[in-house]
């Protein structure tokens, strides 16, 4: 029988990650101050060093306000956190706020028709071959969340511009599994597979207005389903 070994986490980021789901569970909230440093590393277990090392990631991101010589503060994270901060919380055990996924969709009704006219307009063949394999796709939940994680992964790559890869891999996991809540309604899935041949059809005529259009039109009905269920 082979075990199944997992490498302990960094002390650093086990502080950094200790210290966030006290912020989250409301331990520190936002204008509030953390306990003296030296208080801080024994109740964490780790050194001083350490510890700095989390502050310091976590001032970077968004969490905190270190000045020297003064109590380190705790952000409002909606207010000042960056990036890492949404990939913490889409990671976390915590309960997210009732509208966060309706705002992440809408936020994503607005970035995925621009990626997507851009990958159909530089790279309509790679986009159209991935489109070829939907007609293989298996009637699940599962399924449907895997495939359109790697579908819009792909179209951000194609797309040329970088960043908008960066933002979608903050969701990578989460996506598919809040995907998997969305596609467990036959409506759902049954919206989604016409969209990847309206899709398909608008990358095969090169057009990428057209498939600028048909996702958008997609993504507002996905919010939609989504607040309906």
């Amino acid at each position: 029988m082979t075990a199944s070994w997992s490498a302990p986490l960094r002390p650093a980021i086990y502080a950094e990650q200790s210290l966030i789901t006290a912020i989250l569970d409301g331990e520190f909230p936002p204008g509030s101050t953390l306990p003296a440093e030296r208080d801080l590393a024994i109740r964490l277990g780790v050194t001083r060093p350490t510890l700095r090392e989390a502050l310091q990631r976590m001032e970077r991101d968004g969490w905190l306000v270190i000045q020297q010589g003064k109590p380190t503060r705790v952000n409002d994270i909606w207010i000042n956190g960056g990036l890492n901060v949404l990939s913490a919380l889409v990671h976390s055990n915590q309960e997210l706020p009732a509208d966060f996924i309706p705002n992440l969709l809408a936020v994503r009704q607005v970035l995925a028709p621009e990626y997507t006219r851009a990958a159909v307009k530089n790279n309509p063949q790679q986009v159209s071959d991935f489109l070829k394999t939907a007609s293989e796709l298996e009637d699940t939940p599962a399924a449907y969340a895997s495939f359109d994680w790697q579908l819009h992964h792909m179209l951000t790559i194609s797309s040329g511009n970088p960043i908008y890869t960066l933002i979608l891999n903050g969701f990578a996991g989460f996506y598919e599994q809040m995907a998997q809540r969305y596609f467990s309604r036959v409506e759902a899935r049954l919206a989604s597979r016409a969209f990847y041949t309206a899709l398909r059809e608008a990358v095969d005529s090169g057009n990428p207005s057209l498939a600028e259009a048909v996702t958008r039109s997609v993504m507002q009905a996905s919010l939609s389903l989504w607040q309906a269920g």
